[in-house]
């Protein structure tokens, strides 16, 4: 009796090393083989058209798996394990992707030479352990200084070089400024949502700037359009008149009738709005509609109105000016008014933005105003700050830096054959496929800059024998330069986490050795979600 006359009809069923190992790490090496050539500084772009038809042009690949919707179990599982090196550490998704493509791909020779899966698995994992315990000796130095504006900048640089290579020197100072400006005084209380980003289409990617407070993309409401020492209420609800918390019926039997009940509306919407001024507050947020009544009386009392209908923005509004929401008009206590130093409405381009800029330490948020030629673009630059700010948690978490460019790669890969000669046994032959395996970064760098790659390979490894251990490949020249005189680094978590992530989800696609499919079960599928706000 077949396995299959035990299951369901319809089923599917795959076994041994042709059917199930090499089928599963075939897909994973096409998934690979996709994001390598998006890799480094000098990696393409994606263009990637979702279910929902929009569109995505990034090398950023995290953005370019998240939307591929990848449906292969196997490759699923590189998925997963590269979106938990996002969870995790923010960066190096895509060295997730390739280092574990590559593992597979070196497993699978290994196979069709006629070494079992087992012992794969004894070998890579013997190598995986040993070369997360020598990255430890490779590190060069740490960042002394979390607060050091050049420090910084020296160790984010390669992070925003790998996404928006050319533009690495304007955004790291600007990055590393907006960073610091929120850093608190225990510093491992830093949450990357206090760095915020605003897209303002036009102008170019070096009209970038950022400043202490918060911008939204939005005009104000009435004609007062600048504010200086703004004293800021933020209201949750919409300004508009009251009404019944239950249904009402009101009686009107004539048109003086009909006056009186609009002139007690608006007595009563006067009241609160003067009550709210006398307050000594001359900004009112708004979260909700702003009926027309209620706008011409805040005209009459000079307050100025801005309304955001988003609850988060709202929450972002009153971090940057230390306000506390109001969930109905009236005169505020004095804890709930926040304060900036200016509150104005300016044109970006051909855009309106209102600024709420605040240089108190009070104000927990800055923004960094991007610009740039479309919404792809601003998108891009927006996912490469994105990374950048996650990296500078990483370096709170952990400050220690590794030569970048390939360098720490081939070091590793040169210090591991030995422990494959020294091993006895067919794990040996596993051991070396591992550390060939990671030549694949410097190799990649070098492909994406089109250098030839085996020259690139083979002086690198001489370089590292005679003692060079920071030296790596110089994706402008395509010659062998050291990455640290380059200021190219790497953050050692980074490294660390995405190696050890790689390891682990090779050797548990190369532990399955059948794949049983059952049949879908039928009536409708589950409907798809929408798009939804990115919060």
């Amino acid at each position: 009796m077949s396995l299959l006359e035990l299951l369901k009809e319809g089923s599917k069923h795959y076994s041994g090393v042709e059917e199930a190992v090499l089928r599963n790490i075939e897909a994973c090496k096409q998934l690979s083989q996709i994001l390598r050539t998006s890799f480094g500084p000098n990696g393409m772009n994606k263009m990637v058209i979702n279910h929902l038809e929009k569109l995505f042009v990034t090398n950023d690949a995290a953005t370019i798996i998240k939307e591929l919707d990848v449906l292969h179990p196997a490759a699923k599982m590189i998925v997963m394990a590269s979106k938990q090196q996002e969870n995790e550490v923010g960066d190096g998704t895509n060295l997730v992707v390739v280092l574990a493509g590559e593992f597979l791909h070196q497993a699978e020779s290994l196979i069709n030479m006629g070494l079992h899966v087992s012992d794969i698995i004894q070998g890579y994992t013997k190598a995986g352990d040993k070369a997360l315990s020598i990255l430890s000796d490779l590190v060069l130095g740490k960042v002394e200084d979390v607060r050091s504006e050049s420090e910084l900048s020296k160790s984010l640089r390669s992070v925003i070089a790998s996404k928006q290579y050319g533009y690495e020197d304007i955004f790291t100072p600007i990055i590393a400024k907006a960073c610091i400006s929120v850093l608190p005084e225990n510093i491992h209380e830093f949450s990357v949502d206090n760095v915020r980003v605003c897209k303002v289409p036009g102008g170019s990617a070096s009209d970038t700037s950022y400043l202490k407070g918060f911008a939204i993309v939005r005009d104000s409401q009435g004609t007062i359009k600048h504010v200086k020492d703004a004293k800021v209420v933020v209201l949750a609800g919409g300004l508009e008149p009251a009404k019944t918390e239950t249904k009402g019926v009101v009686l009107l039997t004539s048109a003086d009738d009909l006056l009186d009940y609009s002139k007690g509306e608006e007595r009563i919407i006067e009241q609160e709005i003067k009550e709210l001024a006398s307050s000594g507050a001359n900004v009112l947020v708004v979260g909700g509609a702003v009926s027309d009544i209620a706008l011409h009386f805040t005209e009459k009392y000079n307050l100025m109105v801005v309304k955001e209908n988003s609850k988060f923005q709202l929450r972002r509004i009153c971090k940057a000016t230390g306000a506390i929401p109001l969930m109905r008009l009236g005169k505020p206590a004095p804890e709930q008014i926040g304060s900036c130093d200016e509150v104005s409405v300016e044109e970006v381009g051909s855009t309106k933005v209102t600024f709420f800029r605040n240089s108190s330490p009070r104000c927990s948020i800055t923004t960094i105003l991007i610009r740039g030629a479309t919404q792809n673009i601003l998108d891009d630059i927006e996912r490469c700050i994105d990374d950048a700010v996650n990296s500078f948690k990483v370096i709170i978490r952990d400050p220690r830096l590794l030569a970048g460019a390939g360098a720490s790669e081939i070091q590793l890969a040169a210090s591991l054959i030995p422990l494959g000669d020294n091993t006895p046994g067919l794990d040996q032959y596993a051991i070396k496929k591992y550390a060939e395996a990671l030549e694949i970064i410097p190799r990649t760098l070098a492909e994406n800059a089109g250098v030839d790659t085996t020259e690139i390979i083979s002086s690198l490894y001489a370089s590292h024998h005679a003692g060079n251990d920071k030296d790596g490949v110089n994706v402008e020249d395509g010659t062998i330069t050291s990455a640290a005189a380059l200021n190219i680094f790497d953050l050692f978590l980074t490294k660390y986490s995405a190696i050890k992530l790689a390891t682990e989800v090779a050797l548990e696609i190369l532990r399955v050795d059948q794949i049983i499919m059952m049949k879908p079960s039928g009536g409708p599928k589950i409907p798809e979600m929408g798009a939804r706000d990115t919060d």
